[in-house]
């Protein structure tokens, strides 16, 4: 789906944990450059690809991902992407989360106590698919590191927001000149409003309401939700609305 100029959220169907749900990865794009933002679970590749490619924009012209944060339906199919385009694509995330996507450090929230006890509750088509998902996670190197407040030089610019919380090194994202927010898992959403983080899934829910402070000093048009997809009604008030 074009949300505006050069900024196409892709939409994933995703089976976790046996639920059936969609995902939102979003591609940032001109004619000569691409950058995609989170990269669903393992085995995505194809779905990816042809998402790419329905928005018009080759595959091969990817040269950046940016991973919002370490969770598995955000860095999942990773290596797979990276091993599909075949050249030196950078890859970008936070200090706080690269030792958990670089595979140095174990998942905060699959820890093997919490998957053996997930693999019990599955039927056994869904546990074969969870086990090869959580007992050999993907990894990728992380060949940039971003910071709060950097303007990455994409597209017009792309402004990072650190918004830990959901996860130590979760970031947002802010594509300047359409004023659309990437939101990762900062805030989920449904049928067009802003929900708040999901607490379910958030281990450090303080953290994380006061990270969603920090869109009050942003315009925001629109916002992207991985879970929930696009929000942009009054999104402006509806965050000042969520962090009163």
């Amino acid at each position: 789906m074009r949300i505006a100029d050069g900024v196409e959220m892709l939409e994933l169907e995703m089976v976790f944990a046996g639920n059936a749900s969609v995902i939102h990865p979003t591609l940032l794009y001109d004619d000569k450059h691409a950058v995609l933002v989170d990269v669903g679970v393992p085995g995505q590749l194809h779905a990816i690809r042809a998402a790419v490619e329905k928005a018009g924009v080759p595959f091969e012209r990817i040269d950046a991902v940016i991973l919002t944060h370490q969770d598995i339906d955000h860095v999942g199919s990773i290596e797979a992407v990276l091993g599909e385009l075949g050249q030196s694509v950078a890859v970008y995330a936070h200090a706080e989360d690269k030792p958990y996507i670089e595979g140095d450090k174990p998942s905060i929230k699959m820890t093997p106590e919490r998957v053996a006890q997930m693999l019990a509750r599955l039927p056994e088509d869904a546990r074969k698919q969870a086990e090869a998902m959580f007992l050999h996670p993907p990894k990728a190197k992380v060949t940039n590191v971003v910071a709060d407040g950097e303007i990455l030089p994409f597209f017009g610019g792309v402004q990072v927001v650190f918004t830990p919380g959901h996860t130590p090194g979760h970031i947002a994202l802010y594509h300047l000149p359409s004023k659309t927010l990437i939101a990762g898992d900062s805030t989920v959403g449904r049928e067009g409003k802003l929900l708040g983080p999901s607490a379910q899934a958030t281990p450090d829910m303080p953290m994380a309401l006061a990270s969603l402070k920090k869109f009050t000093a942003l315009d925001v048009a629109q916002v992207i939700c991985y879970h929930g997809g696009l929000c942009d009604d009054h999104v402006n008030e509806q965050f000042r609305d969520l962090t009163k």
